[in-house]
């Protein structure tokens, strides 16, 4: 079984409490939420800066996006890592968009009223999803959400709690493909999800489609085949202020550029099922793409 999210936070966690090298007054304070893509993205934001001869001081492992919104919107950090539909929902609670290219302005012209700059997204798109074993997928004949829809009162289903409040949750899911009234539904930490899933204590858990874990333990993520959930691709978001006195964050564009799906899933599985440190991983990704 591979490392979960939770464990290996557990790892990471530790080692954001120590004191940062370069933090101090002046440094760029880097921010990240609870769970290990968001510390590798944060990672690599505060590597490609340093580089570039900036200080930088590291939050990560905040919590969720409300508590490093506020952080940032307080003016207690800087800079962090977020995605470009949970911006939509979660911040500025607008209806999910699935334009890519108009949910994008949505979220610029939004967070810029905020204070705060939308820099380049990455292409890699950390999508919601719902996952199961194959196991489960072959015995209900489920590949897609509109078959799990129909299913879903001879399922259980293992979720965060945000999950089940959000738009872009299971109320979305349930007004637009109808159905999803699971026979049972329990709340679990990020990382546990997956546990309970690989246990039998559920038959499907939400997932994120660049999660190490899916390939890691042979799992299905199931088809979006309506199309629901938006694009959630990942950039930093700057306070507006801090940003128009470094130019230097303005080189985490060709940064972004260049973290796909593909190897968001890699750093991920080298981290929570390699056990690999994440300044490590971050530093290797650097090293084979930086600019």
């Amino acid at each position: 079984m591979t490392l979960s999210r939770a464990q290996a936070l557990g790892i990471i966690g530790a080692a954001a409490l120590l004191p940062s090298c370069g933090g101090g007054a002046g440094a760029i304070r880097i921010a990240s939420k609870n769970f290990t893509e968001e510390i590798l993205l944060a990672e690599i934001y505060a590597q490609a800066l340093e580089r570039r001869g900036l200080r930088v001081e590291r939050k990560f492992n905040l919590g969720s996006t409300q508590i490093v919104m506020a952080a940032m919107q307080r003016g207690d950090v800087d800079l962090y890592p977020e995605y470009t539909g949970t911006a939509l929902v979660d911040i500025l609670h607008h209806a999910p968009v699935r334009d890519a290219a108009a949910l994008e302005k949505i979220v610029r012209d939004g967070m810029l009223a905020k204070g705060i700059t939308v820099m380049r997204p990455a292409p890699m798109n950390d999508s919601q999803a719902l996952a199961t074993t194959k196991a489960i997928a072959r015995k209900y004949g489920i590949a897609t959400l509109s078959q799990l829809a129909k299913v879903a009162p001879r399922l259980r289903l293992a979720t965060i709690p945000e999950f089940l409040s959000r738009a872009d949750g299971l109320p979305g899911l349930q007004k637009f493909y109808g159905g999803f009234k699971f026979a049972d539904t329990k709340s679990y930490d990020i990382g546990l999800k997956y546990d309970a899933l690989l246990q039998g204590k559920a038959d499907v858990a939400t997932a994120f489609t660049t999660d190490g874990a899916i390939a890691a333990n042979d799992l299905v993520a199931l088809v979006d085949d309506r199309h629901f959930w938006p694009a959630y691709n990942p950039a930093p978001f700057v306070r507006t202020q801090t940003l128009a006195g470094h130019a230097e964050i303005g080189s985490l564009d060709a940064i972004s550029a260049k973290i796909t799906d593909a190897i968001a899933r890699s750093m991920n599985l080298a981290v929570e099922a390699e056990k690999q440190d994440p300044a490590d991983v971050a530093a290797t990704f650097l090293k084979a793409h930086g600019s």
